[in-house]
């Protein structure tokens, strides 16, 4: 029911929404909803000179065709389409190091569906920049870099945050887009399930002499999968998953022995490799949030859920969060709505919190199942490759699950505006 005062107090606020968490989530959020008109402040704890950095750190990311059809609709993919490299295949064997992989494996083929490459390889410093080039010149978003949140307050009609500037905003809505060690979460009492995998992934960039024509690998070995994944030019990223006493042994060797190690995994297919990029590595684990909202507060992207790598899925169902939650957000003020009501909140937490638990799951699984060396799991997940290989249904069917394209898909995944 329509409560005048309650309207009243909204309009009063300072701006409708504030996102907490400069990244590429919350960038891509605040630009989502200032298009359909709403107001958002957007508090960035690291500075622009720090995110708009131009040299290639080796950090990339592989953006889902339904990704790709967001970062469209936003109008940023101009700005990205010179420097995104199509993932045209993508081939998937297991085995060990130096001794080449099992004769069952699985290939992907964008040609098997009409909708064109399953996604692209996007280097970090160009997605960051483009991003933060257009909430720079979006009317509607107020860009508070290099401050934090400091404290929230959900009692009256609204929230209020305390900035670490000692500036208080109220808004009808606070969203955390600040990462695992969210504190937007903390101070609201969301607790986590999370657990680690003694895993540890080692990031870099490789050159290398042959051309990789589009295709990316995903080569699983005991310890962890080696995901290599193409580049613009001859190059390509690595991500490589080891335990993590060995990846910290290997982390601390010099460039020309770190690659002595990485070769007999790599394989001589692209010929010489030489590093491209700074080195950097990340402990792997699980990490999903009991709830993906509290009064007047939702969560999206890290600060809801975290998981391995292995299905490359971590910056698209972030990505999903967002254009479910600007989805969302934008029908409630259609209808006049309260935007931090709980029934609005609600609709988010249910759209998207199954999807990403089954998929937290998937990925726990797969990983389990992968990273060993049992001989009676090698044989059942190398025929179970084979099976799928031999099956064109089945193998359509997780082709258009690594293009994003399954499932309940918010309109900027489809590419349809709000």
């Amino acid at each position: 029911m329509d409560n005048p005062k309650l309207r009243a107090n909204i309009c009063d606020m300072d701006t409708d929404i504030v996102i907490t968490g400069g990244g590429l989530a919350g960038t891509s959020l605040a630009l989502a909803l200032a298009q359909t008109g709403m107001t958002v402040t957007l508090v960035d704890a690291l500075s622009v000179d720090a995110q708009r950095q131009t040299d290639f750190d080796g950090r990339s990311y592989a953006i889902a065709l339904s990704s790709q059809r967001l970062l469209q609709t936003l109008g940023i993919w101009p700005a990205l389409d010179a420097d995104a490299q199509p993932m045209l295949d993508i081939k998937v064997t297991d085995g060990r190091a130096g001794e080449g992989p099992s004769p069952f494996f699985l290939h992907f083929d964008h040609a098997e569906i009409e909708e064109g490459p399953m996604g692209y390889m996007i280097e970090d410093r160009h997605l960051r920049r483009a991003l933060l080039d257009a909430v720079a010149t979006t009317s509607g978003i107020t860009h508070r870099p290099s401050t934090q949140v400091t404290a929230q307050n959900t009692a009256g009609p609204g929230v209020t945050v305390t900035l670490s500037t000692g500036d208080t905003i109220s808004a009808a809505l606070l969203i955390g887009a600040d990462g695992r060690s969210s504190g937007t979460a903390e101070r609201a009492g969301i607790r986590r399930m999370a657990w680690g995998y003694d895993q540890t992934a080692l990031v870099c960039a490789i050159a290398h002499e042959k051309p990789h024509n589009g295709v990316a690998h995903q080569f699983f070995m005991p310890p962890g999968p080696l995901a290599i994944l193409p580049l613009t030019g001859n190059r390509s990223s690595i991500v490589w998953s080891e335990t993590t006493q060995n990846a910290a042994r290997i982390n601390a060797l010099s460039d020309a022995a770190y690659l002595e190690h990485l070769r007999p995994r790599f394989g001589s297919f692209l010929g010489e490799i030489s590093l491209a990029g700074a080195r950097f590595t990340y402990p792997l684990g699980l990490s999903l949030a009991n709830s993906f909202i509290a009064p007047r507060l939702a969560l999206v992207a890290d600060a809801a859920h975290g998981m391995h790598p292995i299905a490359g899925q971590g910056l698209n169902a972030g990505l999903r969060d967002v254009a479910a939650l600007a989805e969302v957000l934008c029908d409630a003020r259609r209808r006049g709505e309260d935007l931090g009501a709980p029934t609005v909140l609600d609709r988010y937490q249910q759209w998207r919190r199954f999807d990403t638990a089954a998929l937290a799951l998937a990925t726990d699984s797969f990983n389990r199942l992968f990273s060993n060396d049992n001989p009676i799991l090698r044989f059942a997940r190398d025929i179970g490759m084979g099976a799928v290989q031999s099956i064109p249904a089945l193998r359509r069917g997780f082709i258009r699950e690594a293009a994003g394209l399954t499932g309940e898909l918010p309109k900027l995944l489809r590419g349809q505006p709000l």
